[in-house]
């Protein structure tokens, strides 16, 4: 019978793989898989259901087809080893090869290396601002090498994940832990939370917005419509109040009336209040969000997918440059019975605005009162 597991490999890679031995391998068990044109060495990240469901969800995932490569067999003692030993040239490897990239001037950056099990094939990850013509450069490192070599462009944050880290919070990047699918994050993510807008402070090692900042997002989005905007005058028992600050943990507003005095108001206290005299207002038909029933934050990317989509931070790096939308011309063929450049019956013409060349200002003629041009004369 076979079975659906997910192996790791280095730098938070996985893959899928069938397993066709009946016993299924235990968790973090090395095994040797098949891969491209050879084998390499794994760990077991994944089996039975919870392989299942990450196939169908996870982004390196076969979605409901089932992977064609296959597991061969636990790794044993000496295939460790020599698996250690490969481990410690990929440094060195990522130096030479970053050698290379300097002295042929190409603006990239080696940011990891990874041989394969068998040595048929040698990874470079690089990191660049734009598509990079490295021809030359892999003819240089299979001669240097003596092996398949393959180059992969990623992004900044797929670099961290790769390389791993600990974060400001004192706790492993959640990108090379936990996290299955790097989504992206944009500035109006923080502005929503009310956080500085300090590149620094809201950054993290990748240099783009840090990746927790969506995990509470939602939370912020439903509780503020249970609050009046900021800003917005309310009409209160006290007379027309307007609003200064919302806390939405506290459940508290602050207002300031026409006396210039501000006030703290607890929220179920203003709701009944404005209820009384603006009974149509927007933000008191909005439901607490315990009573919603949110749905639990899981790592697969079904619960991922519930979060709104938003811009992607970075361009793929094998997407070709943006071009502009094509404009589709006007027809130049006129409704029957309506002449060429008239407007539709019913319609007003759009006024059109002169500008100062071109137009029938400051232009002199018969009948012109203003300044002609300048002529010669007594």
């Amino acid at each position: 019978m076979a079975h659906l597991i997910e192996v790791a490999f280095k730098g938070n890679r996985k893959d899928f793989f069938i397993w066709e031995q009946d016993e299924i391998p235990p968790l973090k068990a090395p095994v040797v898989v098949e891969a491209d044109r050879g084998e390499d060495v794994g760990r077991v990240h994944a089996v039975g259901e919870q392989a299942a469901r990450r196939n169908a969800g996870a982004s390196h995932g076969y979605g409901s087809a089932l992977p064609a490569r296959r597991a061969r067999r636990l790794a044993g003692t000496e295939d460790l080893r020599r698996l250690a030993e490969l481990r410690d040239q990929d440094d060195e490897a990522r130096r030479r090869a970053q050698e290379r990239v300097k002295a042929n001037d190409l603006p990239m950056k080696v940011s990891d290396a990874e041989w394969q099990w068998d040595r048929k094939k040698l990874t470079f990850y690089f990191t660049a601002d734009k598509r990079v013509d490295f021809r030359n450069l892999v003819r240089e490192l299979a001669s240097t090498f003596r092996t398949r070599i393959e180059l992969k462009q990623i992004g900044v944050r797929d670099e961290a994940k790769r390389l791993d880290g600990v974060g400001r919070c004192g706790r492993q990047y959640c990108s090379a832990s936990w996290l299955p699918e790097l989504l992206p994050v944009n500035l109006g993510v923080a502005k929503d939370q009310r956080l500085s807008l300090n590149p620094t402070q809201i950054s993290g090692a990748c240099g783009r917005l840090m990746c927790c900042l969506r995990y509470e997002h939602e939370f912020y989005v439903k509780s503020r419509k249970r609050f009046p905007k900021e800003g917005r005058p309310l009409v209160t028992s006290r007379g027309e109040e307007k609003v200064l600050a919302v806390d939405i943990f506290r459940e508290r507003v602050t207002l300031r009336g026409v006396d210039g005095e501000p006030r703290i108001v607890p929220l179920a206290e203003l709701r009944e209040d404005v209820a009384t005299f603006d009974p149509n207002a927007a933000w008191l038909r909005a439901r607490p969000v315990d009573a919603e029933a949110p749905e639990l934050v899981s790592a697969d990317r079904e619960a991922d997918a519930a979060l709104e989509s938003e811009p992607a931070d970075e361009p793929a790096p094998s997407a070709a440059a943006d071009e502009p939308p094509a404009v589709e011309p006007a027809s130049s063929e006129a409704a029957p019975g309506v002449e060429a450049g008239a407007a539709p019956s019913g319609e007003r013409r759009p006024h059109r605005r002169r500008g100062r060349r071109g137009g029938r200002r400051n232009r002199g003629g018969p009948g012109s009162t203003g300044p002609g041009p300048s002529s010669s004369g007594a």
